[in-house]
């Protein structure tokens, strides 16, 4: 796997306690990417869900899917928990897993939408 292309379940919202929206990809940086750009899904779009509250890396996309189907079928409350478990103050973690530009290098969140950072 390259380095963009990291499988993952993962939580988005648009405030501490607010709407939370599931999702699961293969390429992580990207996808989160398009959320935070409104993009790539109606419900997180409408309902500015531009915060990763939460992560789950996978090595297997079904895996992963399972994980997601399974999270969806949880109550909000223990969703919470799980984000709480790890990200305590609900802070935006898309700057804990952003690639970090070289030294002289800047990288667009276009560039990031479309992949082009490899």
């Amino acid at each position: 796997m390259g380095r963009f292309e990291t499988c993952a379940v993962y939580i988005m919202t648009d405030r501490r306690y607010g709407v939370l929206y599931t999702g699961v990809t293969a390429y992580l940086l990207k996808r989160i990417s398009q959320h935070r750009a409104g993009e790539g899904s109606q419900f997180a779009a409408k309902y500015n869900c531009k915060r990763l509250a939460w992560y789950d890396i996978h090595d297997d996309i079904n895996v992963a899917i399972q994980r997601e189907k399974s999270i969806k079928r949880y109550p909000r409350a223990w969703k919470i928990n799980l984000i709480e478990a790890m990200n305590p103050d609900w802070m935006d973690l898309w700057e804990e897993i952003r690639p970090q530009p070289l030294p002289g290098e800047r990288r667009t969140i276009e560039e990031l939408r479309r992949g082009d950072v490899e």
